[in-house]
């Protein structure tokens, strides 16, 4: 099961258009790379609980043809009196609950990913260690840095690996470890005898902590792989880089290399007067003027124009958008609606920002 139905809240704007595993890494969205992870791994049927924009999760990978697996997605919403679809997340256990009363699909061990993060996982390796310890549930973790703790959800285990406790992102000075949830678990179908009916339930708050006083057999992982969550936007634009510096585990970016770290799409013009320095990826008919710069990290989008004298520095510059000339834009992400800079902060295009610096190619 791959968990897609939530809103994206905390990468908002990124997520006002496109539900979160639909964020692009490149021009591959994140749910891309987990279904090609199972895949790798035998795995034959996957069920996506979505929500929030889910359709075009569905319209993306369909059935799941392509891939040589079976596809299903369980809906969370509903049509209101007036005919209109009212999406309705039930939480991540919530939702398991509901595909199995609905469709009986968990009919032996598996697998739960979040989908919004990139991981290298050895599910195996994973699955012999659930199945060695009978484990109802294993929660598989990795070491952070001391610093990072409070980012995330912290796992207390005893010498063997069962779970004793949680902390839900301590500071440094209060972990009890320094071993995350990554959000990624293997279940026994009986787990959902844990789960109640028809109400919002969520695996990390709910579920594991009633595993816990119930004396359930639940494990900890901690394995070492690749781990690249999209908690916020500050972290997509450092995936984003990860990607064009060729970081990403078995990513493979697509396009016409032209030199070392530099891929084009087709139809794409480069004025022969522009400075290119690569890491750069600039996407299918995008134009770059003469005298203009691109200094990477820099992503250039499809269709996008660079103007003459505009310089983009580690900057990420998405499909539709024309800079305007002789702008610097650094270390930021532009779409024709928002912006997103590495510091996180964001917002909306507003009336003189899209004027002055920025036009949509798609209103020309």
């Amino acid at each position: 099961m791959i968990l897609a139905a939530g809103k994206g809240t905390r990468v908002k704007p990124l997520t006002n258009h496109i539900p979160k595993p639909m964020i692009p890494i490149i021009d591959k969205p994140v749910v891309e790379f987990l279904i090609e992870l199972l895949v790798k791994h035998g795995i034959k049927e996957v069920m996506l609980n979505i929500s929030h924009l889910g359709w075009k999760i569905q319209e993306f990978l369909g059935d799941g043809y392509r891939y040589g697996i079976h596809i299903g997605y369980s809906f969370e919403g509903h049509y209101d009196a007036s005919g209109n679809l009212i999406t309705e997340p039930i939480g991540s256990a919530g939702g398991m609950k509901r595909i199995q009363q609905k469709y009986g699909f968990f009919d032996e061990t598996f697998i739960v990913l979040c989908g919004d993060a990139i991981v290298d996982l050895d599910i195996t390796k994973a699955l012999n260690f659930h199945r060695s310890h009978n484990a109802i549930a294993t929660i598989i973790t990795k070491e952070v840095p001391a610093e990072m703790v409070s980012n995330y959800g912290i796992v207390v285990t005893d010498i063997e690996g069962r779970v004793k406790s949680f902390q839900e992102k301590p500071s440094p000075h209060e972990a009890l470890s320094r071993v995350a949830n990554t959000g990624i678990y293997i279940f026994e179908p009986n787990i959902l005898k844990y789960v109640p009916t028809d109400t919002f339930y969520d695996i990390g708050s709910q579920l594991f902590p009633a595993l816990v006083e119930a004396g359930a057999p639940l494990y900890a992982f901690n394995m070492d792989f690749q781990w690249l969550d999209i908690g916020r936007n500050s972290d997509y634009l450092k995936i984003l880089e990860m990607a064009l510096k060729e970081e990403i585990t078995g990513f493979e970016i697509h396009g016409k290399r032209l030199s070392e770290k530099l891929w084009i799409g087709a139809g794409t013009r480069i004025s022969p007067e522009a400075k290119l320095v690569p890491p750069v990826w600039i996407g299918p008919a995008a134009v770059v003027e003469k005298n203009a710069e691109i200094i990477g990290p820099a992503l250039i989008g499809a269709n996008a124009v660079i103007s003459e004298g505009t310089v983009v520095k580690n900057s990420y510059i998405m499909d539709y958008v024309k800079l305007l000339p002789g702008i610097t834009f650094e270390k930021m992400l532009i779409s024709p609606e928002y912006f997103v800079k590495l510091s996180g902060e964001n917002g909306t295009i507003s009336g003189s920002f899209y004027d002055v610096f920025v036009k949509d190619v798609r209103s020309q």
